[in-house]
């Protein structure tokens, strides 16, 4: 039993304690929150311990591996803490908000030598994972095109918006981990940001999104984001090669269709929100965790993924800004 304590019991929060709860090798064992409410109203529900000081998590010796979904700012401070502790890390992303901040922590970062795997769950998800095994297994030839569509079913609140660090570190890092995983090495971006929702823009961001990217081997992926989508969480996938494609598509509830009068081969919305969406590749992330804990293997998504993610976002939201493409070195 792999034994995890938790930093942050906002939403991030439940939903890693409810996968470790779940999880046959895993033992939640600590609930962290400054909301001391909080914290012991999550942990009470899995019958875990409770406390509201970080630094309680990093000294207990009944901990064996922190799951990180503290505020962005404080990602690297508590990835730092709990590896200097020997303890093993599970960090949601954004690594930070800023490169200056990666910049500033970078020899420490680089001296980590206990697991730290990233939380770019997308490269769990099943259907994502047999395209790209699909895709390396030669099925369409060599990659050439990757379109990635990601619609949430509504705006986050202002409030949170303000503090996000904006759409591409926030929404489109998970697609710029995707596009990293199918492409390799980035080297181009171009991202048009889009103002068409009045309170979004007043707090400085936007509500959608297309970013191109140019990857090394020459082949491109385009991203497709937006803040609304009526249908629900709209999340596809499509690799294109001389030899043909492979497409993610959509998941509901079901796979009834109505026909009659009115409508044919209607179906029900896209599953809600990114909960039920990505249950299986939480679940599936975690298992990937504790395994390479356990085995002593690498880790993967690592800190240089997240750290390049995060260069992808700064590159996109320079380019949105100046409407130019951003050369990566």
């Amino acid at each position: 039993m792999l034994r995890i304590a938790i930093i942050g019991a906002g939403r991030i929060g439940h939903v890693h304690a409810a996968t470790t709860a779940a999880h046959p090798e895993a033992q939640l064992t600590l609930v962290c929150d400054p909301a001391g409410d909080a914290a012991q109203a999550l942990a009470g529900s899995y019958g875990a311990r409770a406390c509201t000081q970080a630094e309680d998590v990093f000294a207990d010796p009944q901990v064996d591996a922190v799951v990180i979904g503290s505020p962005t700012p404080l990602h690297i401070p508590h990835l730092l803490a709990a590896a200097r502790a020997g303890k093993a890390v599970l960090c949601e992303k954004p690594i930070a908000l800023s490169i200056q901040d990666v910049d500033a922590a970078r020899a420490e970062l680089e001296s980590v030598t206990t697991p730290v795997m990233f939380g770019f769950n997308r490269r769990f998800d099943p259907s994502f994972a047999a395209v790209r095994a699909a895709v390396e297994a030669g099925r369409i030839g060599a990659l050439e095109q990757l379109t990635i569509i990601s619609r949430d079913p509504a705006a986050p609140p202002v409030e949170y918006i303000k503090v996000s660090g904006g759409i591409f570190r926030d929404m489109t890092i998970h697609d710029f981990d995707t596009a990293r995983f199918f492409l390799g090495p980035i080297t181009e971006v171009h991202a048009f940001g889009q103002n068409l929702d009045p309170a979004i823009a007043a707090a400085g961001d936007f509500d959608a999104a297309v970013v191109t990217l140019r990857a090394a081997s020459g082949a491109v992926a385009t991203i497709i984001n937006n803040r609304h989508c009526a249908a629900g969480y709209d999340q596809r996938l499509e690799a294109s090669g001389p030899d043909g494609a492979l497409l993610a598509e959509n998941i509901r509830a079901t796979t009834v269709r109505l026909s009659n009068a009115q409508v044919t081969d209607a179906q029900e919305p896209y599953l809600d929100f990114f909960l039920e969406r990505y249950a299986d590749a939480y679940r599936l992330e975690l298992s990937a965790f504790i395994e390479a804990v356990e085995s002593g293997s690498a880790v993967s998504p690592t800190i240089t993924d997240a750290i390049e993610a995060l260069r992808l976002a700064e590159a996109a939201t320079q380019s949105a800004r100046t409407g130019a493409p951003v050369r990566l070195g």
